[in-house]
């Protein structure tokens, strides 16, 4: 005989209480209301886009989902307040890797345009908008809607120390598995549902939730340091520092750089000066804010 809702639910509630098992529940997406504006409250976007590649210079994007969401300055989410979810047709057919990834096909798109007068309505009155890699998300989103490029942005993938808080990863699915709870995979506004959880999660380190640690991350101000003409034989050495190379596209430096915080810019100068130049030099800086970090336009 099968079991009932309610004796399977039963049954989870006793695993879950054993030291020897974990119980994952799928993932159910919170329901829709109307939220009065609180004192203080805020309004945010998760966004997430599924595209036919990865360059954001010519792929194109195939699936927008976004859920907006009410929070206070403590970071607790009050609770959802609507969600958008559209395909686009790109100008050729979706290649089969994409698929076989995202499920999205030909079919599925055929005819379907985005509306960009309802893209911006959504987003209009959120303070920030958050992406589970904002470095990919915010370039392809700036380019269909230029309202992006005036919101602040948050990265829950690399502006959260997940390895401090315990975590041996940062993949959407395995966080949101440490949060209980296991989804449909790389569908866009799914994703964005995930993402809500693994915000919302509190952290056994800080008793706080997540979106707390990552909205104090995303207000502080970072600075690109860029090591133009370093030695090339030097390369390995500023990759295993952190550095990445830009190729000179979008108006940037052909060069390696690093991102770090205002109180290591020093200690970074430092090494450019003794390890790399070996000679006195000043390098390029920008100071990054939640306003441009991750936009193509840095």
């Amino acid at each position: 005989m099968l079991s009932t809702s309610m004796d399977l639910a039963a049954m989870a509630e006793a695993l879950s209480r054993s030291a020897d098992f974990r119980v994952l529940r799928r993932l159910t997406p919170r329901i829709v209301s109307s939220l009065p504006a609180g004192q203080g409250t805020k309004t945010g976007i998760l966004l997430d886009t599924e595209t036919t590649g990865l360059d954001h210079r010519k792929d194109e994007i195939i699936e927008l989902g976004m859920v907006k969401f009410d929070y206070l300055p403590d970071g607790r989410i009050v609770g959802v307040r609507d969600t958008f979810a559209t395909f686009n047709e790109p100008s050729i057919p979706i290649p089969p890797e994409v698929t076989a990834i995202t499920g999205i096909t030909d079919e599925m798109v055929a005819g379907q345009r985005f509306d960009d007068a309802a893209v911006s309505a959504f987003v209009d009155e959120a303070v920030i908008t958050i992406a589970h890699n904002s470095g990919f998300d915010r370039k392809f989103a700036e380019r269909y809607w230029p309202i992006f490029e005036q919101k602040a942005w948050g990265c829950s993938m690399t502006e959260v120390d997940w390895r401090a808080h315990g975590f041996a990863g940062s993949q959407l699915g395995y966080l949101l598995n440490g949060a209980g709870f296991f989804h449909q995979a790389h569908r866009a506004v799914d994703d964005c549902h995930a993402l809500l959880e693994v915000l919302d999660f509190t952290l056994p380190t800080t008793g706080a939730p997540v979106l707390a640690v990552l909205l104090e991350t995303a207000r502080r101000k970072t600075v690109r340091i860029w090591a133009e003409q370093s030695p090339f034989e030097l390369k390995d050495s500023l990759k295993r520092r952190g550095y990445r190379w830009s190729d000179g596209t979008d108006g940037r430096p052909k060069s390696w750089y690093v991102d770090v915080g205002e109180s290591a810019v020093d200690d970074e100068l430092a090494f450019l000066r003794t390890e790399v130049y070996l000679r006195d030099v000043e390098p390029r800086l920008q100071t990054l804010t939640a306003f441009t970090r991750f936009s193509c336009r840095v």
